[in-house]
């Protein structure tokens, strides 16, 4: 089998099981639309590693091909093609390993489902987008792609169409990334205007001489085309990545079932907007501006949404927080020019939210799908693998040393403090001091769900027991890597060059190399962990939460109490969503009203049909008048006429 032939099949694999799952799923049943899935994304799995390990041992090269041209106009080719580097090849395991795990897990929390079918087509062809977006060569593709994985997430959020917050909450994320998509597709159009290609490798090659370019936007103030782009290109990761204040729609898309979560919101949609940045890393590199810009969203986000999840009790939302906030992470990395250290936290982060995310899902799955983490407690007597699995993902989610989110968030931590780029200060005291929120929310999930007096009622107690294996083992799957891929790629993906053919940065911003030269070995980096700043601040979060909900879970209520305004504040969620509503939905709906009121029934209904209507019987009114009947009335309007006739020609003479 040729490498061309590997690389088609890929992403078609999982469309082929989508595609006959959906259209034949009455034909095949729910064993037939789980199998033919499974399949085919277990096999894009392998696939995907093969190509991986070609990159790896060096056997593979990048390649860049067009595999279909399906018009050219005025010179610019629509084509499908593949652009697989080693950004590219890690991005395919990482979507296909967590999709598989996903799927795998879907045969047991969508068990008595009337959609299951439905929802294993819809996943699969999730996977498909993701793969096609990941592996493009051209900005055509990736325009496709990405708004190909925002219409399954709109399908998969409103899964359960007759839940009236489900639909709320799909049509919440799809007007929230149209906002987004405006800016990109604003941004690919001056990629297009700018470089006349829409191929990746002519538009990068040409960036440098188009460095100077400028663009007059508002009252013929110059920008830096550059900037324009990357800035334009930045808010369509805003709404796909959920960065502030374009982040609404992600709490919410929990009202889908949860392998959506871990599928959307840990390894694939979400952070399509972060690989779409370090794809882009030479047009960024190229604009200081939009570096700051993306650095100071990401920020605020990291801070900021991770705030919220610890007044969160629905257990869901709090690890959608948490997501909010680890996306803020890799934002800030894009914004310092560690794109390396963003792409390895996406990694690293795909495998532990992932495991938290189907975690809570078989909390769910046992306890009836209760969801308030105030009526749980002590599950690990009933739940013990879903327990230690969780222990596994909070610590690799906290930072604990030797642990995979330890390396990856941290590598950000450092070279956020190495950068000296505008607003990098306030950059790294929102990133350090996240550590300690991170910790907070985190063990604060543990101990309310696990641990404590057991708070469920005594029917849902009696019938407590463990997931079944087909949630088991892909918690144990996830856990591995959970624990172990940070320690192992750490080096190579930050201070080895690995990632150098597929990303820029120039020499002046590469604050990784600077940091390489402190690096002395994933080992001495975990023990060296101590001695910083980060470390106690994560056992300083660890201390609140397990003073505050193992020991006294009264002072929770005395602070709520000392400190209303702000509870209430973060309880809001700043007030984003009300916001929103009022001005933005309420808005539009009154704008509507009155277009209705004076353009539809004023102006047309009432000037134009019913005038026109009025005006016919007005004139209709005179026109009858002269319609007499009478002889002598006609001759009259006759003379009077041919008079007339002869006046005008007189005149005329």
């Amino acid at each position: 089998m040729s490498l061309k032939t590997i690389l088609i099949l890929i992403p078609l694999l999982p469309l082929i099981g989508a595609v006959i799952a959906g259209f034949f799923r009455n034909r095949i049943g729910r064993a037939g639309a789980h199998w033919v899935t499974i399949l085919g994304v277990a096999a894009s799995c392998v696939l995907s590693g093969y190509v991986l390990k070609g990159h790896i041992d060096g056997s593979i090269g990048t390649i860049n091909e067009t595999i279909y041209t399906w018009g050219v106009s005025g010179g610019i080719h629509f084509q499908v093609g593949f652009l697989v580097d080693h950004l590219t090849s890690l991005m395919m395991v990482v979507v296909t390993f967590v999709s598989l795990m996903v799927h795998i897990y879907t045969i047991g929390y969508m068990h008595d489902d009337p959609g299951y079918q439905r929802f294993f087509s819809y996943i699969a062809l999730f996977t498909f987008s993701m793969l096609m977006l990941v592996m493009s060569n051209n900005f055509m593709q990736l325009f496709f792609g990405w708004e190909a994985v925002g219409l399954v997430s709109y399908l998969l959020i409103g899964f359960w169409f007759k839940k009236e917050s489900a639909i709320f909450a799909n049509l919440k994320a799809f007007l929230v990334n149209r906002v987004g998509d405006f800016g990109f597709l604003l941004g690919i159009a001056a990629v297009l205007v700018t470089f006349g290609s829409l191929d990746y490798g002519t538009v990068f090659a040409a960036a440098p001489d188009k460095a100077a370019d400028t663009i007059s936007i508002f009252g013929g103030a110059e920008w830096s085309m550059m900037t324009f782009i990357c800035v334009c290109l930045f808010i369509g990761a805003m709404g796909k990545s959920a960065q502030a204040p374009l982040h609404v729609w992600l709490p919410d898309s929990m009202e889908g079932p949860t392998p959506i979560s871990a599928l959307i919101h840990a390894a694939t949609m979400v952070t399509a907007g972060i690989f779409m940045v370090a794809r882009m890393s030479p047009l960024f590199e190229l604009s200081d501006a939009a570096l700051s810009f993306v650095m100071v969203i990401g920020a605020v986000t990291a801070f900021f949404m991770g705030l919220i999840g610890i007044v969160q009790n629905d257990i869901k939302r709090v690890v959608a927080y948490s997501t909010l906030s680890q996306l803020g992470y890799m934002t800030v990395a894009l914004g310092v020019s560690a794109y390396s250290a963003a792409i390895f936290h996406l990694m690293t982060h795909a495998f532990f939210k992932a495991l938290l995310f189907l975690g809570a899902g078989s909390v769910i799955i046992a306890l009836h799908h209760q969801q308030d983490m105030r009526e749980m407690g002590g599950l690990r007597k009933w739940m013990p693998v879903t327990w230690i699995t969780a222990w596994i993902g909070t610590l690799a989610l906290i930072g604990f040393p030797f642990f995979s989110g330890f390396y990856s968030k941290d590598a950000i931590i450092e070279a956020v403090h190495e950068s000296s780029r505008f607003g990098s200060g306030f950059a790294y005291w929102a990133v350090v001091l996240g550590v300690f929120v991170t910790a907070l929310y985190s063990f604060r999930l543990l101990y309310l769900s696990f641990h404590g007096k057991p708070r469920m009622d005594a029917h849902t107690r009696g019938h407590l027991h463990e997931s079944p294996l087909v949630v088991t083992v892909p918690l144990i799957l996830l856990a591995i890597p959970s624990v172990a891929i940070g320690y192992f790629t750490i080096e190579p993906m930050l201070f080895g060059g690995w990632l150098d053919g597929a990303i820029h940065v120039a020499e002046k911003n590469d604050v990784l190399a600077a940091l390489g030269h402190h690096f002395h070995g994933a080992t001495g980096m975990a023990t060296h962990a101590v001695q910083t700043l980060p470390f106690w601040l994560m056992v300083a979060g660890f201390a609140v939460a397990t003073l505050v909900y193992l020991f006294r879970p009264q002072i929770a209520d005395r602070v709520r109490q000392m400190v209303p305004g702000i509870y209430r504040l973060l309880d809001n969620k700043y007030y984003f969503d009300q916001f929103n509503q009022k001005f933005f939905a309420s808005g539009a709906v009154r704008i509507g009203q009155q277009l209705w009121n004076k353009a539809d029934a004023g102006l047309i209904d009432g000037g134009l049909v019913n005038g026109s209507a009025k005006a016919i019987g007005w004139l209709s009114g005179i026109v009858r008048k002269v319609q007499s009947g009478y002889l002598y009335h006609y001759a009259f309007a006759m003379i009077i006429g041919l008079i007339g006739i002869l006046g005008v020609w007189v005149v005329m003479r």
